[in-house]
């Protein structure tokens, strides 16, 4: 059962090991960054890569946030559909951005391609599942608004969706050949280490105490020394934790749960998820389920995995995978683990200005893959070639999220409710 499942598969699973030590000695640099997953460990490969002299700061060890917890669905564009996205920003801003996140999954497959990282790339697509006649509607909409915009998305019926799935629980998909997944905390330690063969010099156990300008670099402690920079990002997404900055970024935080099977069994493995696409559905209280390279179910949904309501989570959990898969009824849930996902109130990413040649990038809302890796890529050449133009999005001065922890506690609050009312995962 759940209960008796240890933690974060990733962890256990990741054949990927970096090693780097604490700040140790107070250093200058053109960048420095605070936040080793996977915005700021592209910034340090990327800006390395430029000649920039880099240097990251990692409170915890690389991907040890959401990161390291994350689903790894390698997903073009955001949660929102096309139109939503440039209703929020404006049409023009708004399609660059769809423009921008439509070739994110690219970049990271080129990446893993070109830094030789053993993540379990599996560029096989994704399929969004339609729990329902309505959220079969849904797909229709987005699928005429992808197209609309030149993405090669597929409208599968119920018939073909339960032969890529292996179970006729779903109404409908919409298939993204452009995306795929792979293990997440391996990709992230790979950037890192990628970085460091760059030359960016990266540490764990640095956890930042300070941040100030001086008026003319800025002055980032950590473990009693003092990285003196030109330029900062920060990049803790959902992980910032209150360190001693003017400007901080604001989000709301949303928990999200893995439970993970052991491997299925070698004759069903040609019956479920055969293509290796990665799932999740339309439901309000969106879930996901797909595979790893050795026939692992992960299945996964919002909810803290670690807090009051774990059990409710894990029982819910089983209760999704026996309905779906009742072949893997006997399977036991050997990994539970859960991260945290930074959401904003209008669903956007946000670069925030920090002060002179310095911004904070989060609010992917569950997205963190491709556009942490496209964010991150992108605010390094912004801040070393003062190229602001060239971000995803127009930095802003302040962003502002009223009620962050009552609306935090809401969506946990109505997770649990969901996971222990329903007696179905739909």
């Amino acid at each position: 059962m759940a209960s008796k499942a240890s933690g974060n598969l990733w962890r256990a699973s990741s054949s990927i090991m970096v090693e780097a030590q604490p700040l140790a000695s107070s250093v200058t640099a053109d960048l420095v960054i605070i936040g080793g997953g996977f915005t700021g460990n592209s910034a340090a490969l990327e800006a390395a890569r430029r000649g920039a002299s880099v240097v990251l700061l990692e409170a915890e060890t690389f991907g040890h946030g959401g990161s390291g917890r994350n689903v790894g669905l390698v997903n073009a564009g955001l949660w929102l559909p096309p139109q939503d996205v440039m209703k929020q920003m404006g049409e023009a801003a708004g399609l660059s951005l769809v423009n921008r996140l439509a070739g994110a999954p690219e970049l990271v497959w080129s990446l893993i391609e070109r830094e030789q990282i053993d993540c379990e790339a599996t560029p096989n697509g994704t399929l969004h599942l339609a729990h329902n006649a309505s959220g079969f509607r849904d797909l229709q909409e987005r699928h005429r608004q992808g197209v609309q915009l030149g993405a090669p998305l597929l409208l599968l019926d119920a018939e073909e969706t339960s032969r890529r799935t292996g179970t006729s629980a779903f109404h409908g998909a919409l298939f993204d050949p452009r995306a795929g997944t792979i293990q997440p905390l391996s990709y992230a330690r790979g950037l890192a280490r990628a970085a460091i063969k760059a030359g960016a010099s990266l540490h764990e156990r640095s956890r930042v105490s300070s941040v100030m300008h001086d008026g003319n670099c800025w002055q980032v402690k950590a473990n009693g020394h003092t990285v003196t920079a030109k330029s900062l990002l920060l990049a803790t997404n959902a992980y910032f934790d209150g360190l001693d900055i003017a400007v901080r970024p604001q989000f709301v935080g949303v928990s999200y749960c893995q439970f993970a099977t052991a491997p299925i069994p070698e004759h069903l493995r040609s019956q479920i998820l055969a293509g290796g696409e990665g799932c999740w559905d339309t439901a309000l209280v969106m879930s996901s389920f797909r595979t790893d390279k050795a026939g692992r179910m992960i299945v996964g949904g919002i909810g803290d995995a670690g807090g009051a309501g774990a059990a409710i989570h894990a029982g819910w959990a089983r209760r999704k995978l026996r309905k779906i898969y009742p072949q893997l009824a006997g399977l036991e849930f050997e990994h539970a683990w859960h991260g945290r996902i930074a959401m904003t109130n209008d669903h956007i990413p946000k670069i925030l200005s920090l002060g002179p040649s310095a911004y904070a990038c989060f609010g992917y809302s569950g997205r963190g893959i491709g556009p942490g890796t496209m964010f991150g890529k992108l605010a390094a050449i912004a801040l070393l070639e003062n190229r602001e133009d060239d971000l995803p999005v127009a930095p802003v001065d302040n962003h502002n999220e009223r009620l962050a922890g009552p609306r935090a506690a809401y969506y946990e609050t109505g997770a649990v409710l969901t996971h222990a009312i329903n007696p179905l995962p739909f």
